[in-house]
């Protein structure tokens, strides 16, 4: 009798517990104004759902080929007719620069169990050297199965500018991109070794990101992990990013941005911008990141605007970070610079205001661990610390510079900023 009801005991534990896990998140994303079935699309397809297997279609798999056409009719028989479109898996399928465009049928989604590899061939991108995989114009897509985006990025990383010094600074392309697709669901899924940025979604509304490893090595340049452009509503949870550039970027047109239980290393940290590059106009609001870890790190969590730009940051939180040696744990920096000559002092700037860093700890691999360097004409205000402690990874002190900021600080506060 005790076995079974402790087999009752513990079904309805679980229960509870999977109850206040979906009133926890229901709840967050009310904070946004928006029901949390709005971002949450069913996991996985029906089983009755039928399935589109590109290798019926002629793909053929570890030889080498092009498997563009077979993808591409595989792709449009899923999309007119609701299917899932399914990449094998043990297999290693080569692609060209490609695109998968909707509208299509609801419940289109795609099964990667498989390695979808870049073509290595730098002149098949010619026409659009900004892209190889994208998905345009689709609701209620969901794109999962526990498979590999292999970029083949090595042959594009030497040809880079910030490689090789004597050459041109030129584009590459981002691994896969999401354009224009509303209720996106993306979720345990490999990324490696991208072009240039790994995952980049624009102009997407609702989107759920979860379980994804994002790897390339720390010296890949310009490899982001996860870029938000011009989007809404896009939450990024339980996921390890580790690449040459920034873990995770957002940047102008984003608003309602949630990343929670990120590991971030090696990179550029997680960051807001740049912004306002240009003379351009910048819009981020309602951002919270929310328990990361950052190990080795060139940045922790950073916001990066242009001088001469316009426009607002505003409404960012930074809450429950642990940092490990990472080089600048948090940082503004309103005086961004990223070009070979150096850039002139303009008098407009990018308004950054209602910024909150809560419960950040570890230790700074840089004698400056907290670095608020804001615009002189447009300075930083309602910048608020909150039990902030970064002690320094060696034996060296820790400082914190603070220049043409408004802020406070309640709870423990070290080190402080120099008068």
């Amino acid at each position: 009798m005790y076995p079974q009801i402790f087999t009752i005991l513990v079904s309805f534990g679980l229960c509870f517990a999977s109850y206040l896990e979906e009133t926890h998140f229901q709840s967050k994303y009310e904070q946004f104004g928006v029901m949390a079935r709005t971002y949450r699309p069913s996991i996985a397809p029906l089983r009755s759902q039928k399935t589109v297997n590109v290798n019926n279609y002629g793909a053929r798999a570890n030889d080498g080929q092009i498997d563009n056409k077979a993808f591409e009719t595989a792709w449009n028989e899923a999309c007119s007719n609701g299917r899932v479109l399914v990449v094998p898996g043990n297999s290693v399928y080569h692609l060209k620069p490609i695109t998968f465009s909707g509208p299509c049928q609801h419940n289109t989604a795609v099964k990667i169990y498989g390695t979808i590899k870049a073509w290595p061939k730098m002149s098949a991108y010619e026409e659009d050297r900004t892209l190889w995989i994208k998905f345009e114009n689709v609701t209620n897509l969901i794109v999962n199965g526990g498979g590999t985006i292999n970029g083949n990025g090595q042959i594009w990383w030497k040809k880079s500018c910030k490689v090789n010094k004597t050459l041109p600074c030129k584009g590459a392309p981002t691994a896969v991109t999401f354009s224009d697709c509303n209720n996106l669901k993306l979720n345990n899924l490999k990324f490696k070794n991208a072009q240039q940025m790994h995952i980049r979604v624009q102009d997407c509304n609702n989107v759920w990101a979860s379980n994804l490893i994002i790897k390339a090595p720390g010296n890949s340049p310009n490899t982001d992990g996860f870029h938000v452009t011009h989007s809404q509503n896009v939450f990024i949870t339980n996921s390890i990013i580790g690449t040459g550039d920034d873990c995770i970027s957002i940047v102008s047109g984003s608003k309602n941005i949630r990343a929670t239980d990120i590991i971030c290393g090696p990179g550029h940290g997680i960051s807001i911008g740049s912004l306002g590059q240009d003379k351009s106009e910048a819009q981020v609001s309602n951002v919270e990141v929310n328990r990361a870890t950052l190990k080795g790190s060139t940045n922790g969590v950073r916001i990066k605007t242009w001088q001469g730009g316009s426009g607002y940051a505003k409404n960012i939180k930074f809450l429950n970070i642990v940092m490990h040696n990472v080089t600048n744990p948090i940082i503004i920096d309103q005086n961004y610079c990223d070009r070979k000559t150096e850039c002139q002092e303009q008098d407009s700037a990018v308004q950054l205001s209602n910024v909150v860093y809560q419960n950040i700890r570890g230790t700074s691999a840089s004698e400056v661990a907290i670095k608020l360097e804001c615009s002189k004409s447009v300075p930083c205000k309602g910048i608020h610390l909150q039990d902030v402690i970064l002690t320094p990874q060696g034996n060296d002190d820790a400082i914190a510079k603070c220049e043409n900021v408004r802020y406070t600080n309640s709870g423990k506060f070290f080190p402080k900023c120099q008068p």
